[in-house]
């Protein structure tokens, strides 16, 4: 039997850094939420708001990372990887011209906190994310995400009396070969495979292999890895891009340079950081 499911986005605030999100969480879905919903809550917000970001304006590059963010960036990423790994046009325009300064701090934090694999890659290394955050912050991934759905879920039982599951999710993808499901991601459920960064996305994007939103921590729910990502892809459309889809498209639409990005900019856009998915009857 086919699964049917309905989407419900809520738009909130920005969650800055500070932000009781667990709270958050409770008051939007209150009234909204019936026992066996998903609620899935973005990754990055999280992160946000628990200040597990960085300034890498602060970061002082070393050699390693300048060269990848003069050479490698701009070279091999805009002349040969970009078209292998069938990336748009536009993107390949700005990765010929990636910044050399703010690049080499970004990728210093990539190595530092990720490896060289996924330095390698031309964004989201290891999960670090620069889109959604102002100036030159980044978030960093979670290191806790399957202890911070509990509390969550818990948090929502104890108050509201009722019994859902959580996901926390991350926009970076997950390919799926037949049964085998792959992430260049680190830590995403069990069930999926974390691999070499670079390589996998490579294999990924070049193999046009369905690719999906990957969940990073589900509790609550006995579901298959199939399902986790059929829902995880239905949230992550339904949720957006906030300010949008990478670093240039935000700096792009406010206007600004990547690094002039303010979080009263921010605090104007449209967020969408919790989505309730719900099986329907087929």
């Amino acid at each position: 039997m086919t699964k049917v499911y309905k989407c419900f986005a809520l738009e909130t605030d920005y969650w800055r850094p500070g932000t009781d999100y667990v709270q958050k969480i409770i008051d939007n879905v209150r009234r909204k939420i019936k026992n066996g919903d998903f609620i899935t809550i973005s990754e990055k917000a999280i992160s946000t708001a628990s200040g597990n970001i960085l300034n890498e304006s602060k970061v002082r590059p070393g050699k390693l990372a300048h060269f990848i963010a003069k050479y490698w960036m701009r070279y091999v990423w805009g002349y040969l990887l970009g078209v292998f790994c069938r990336l748009r046009k536009k993107t390949i325009v700005r990765l010929r011209a990636y910044p050399v300064v703010n690049g080499s701090a970004h990728k210093h934090v990539a190595l530092k906190h990720a490896g060289l694999w996924q330095t390698l890659m031309y964004g989201s290394e290891g999960g670090i994310d620069a889109s959604n955050l102002p100036y030159s912050y980044v978030s960093l991934p979670l290191k806790n995400a399957w202890r911070i759905a509990e509390r969550i879920r818990e948090r929502l039982k104890r108050e509201l009396d009722i019994d859902v599951s959580v996901m926390i999710l991350d926009t970076d993808k997950t390919y799926s070969f037949k049964n085998f499901h792959f992430t260049p991601r680190p830590k995403p459920i069990q069930g999926i495979h974390s691999c070499n960064g670079l390589s996998a996305y490579m294999s990924g994007r070049f193999l046009k292999l369905r690719r999906r939103a990957t969940p990073i921590a589900a509790v609550g729910c006995k579901i298959s890895v199939e399902e986790a990502l059929e829902i995880a892809e239905l949230a992550n459309r339904a949720r957006g891009f906030g300010a949008g889809r990478n670093v240039w498209d935000m700096a792009e639409g406010f206007g600004v340079s990547i690094t002039n990005v303010t979080w009263d900019m921010l605090d104007r856009v449209k967020h969408k950081p919790i989505v309730i998915v719900r099986r329907m009857e087929s």
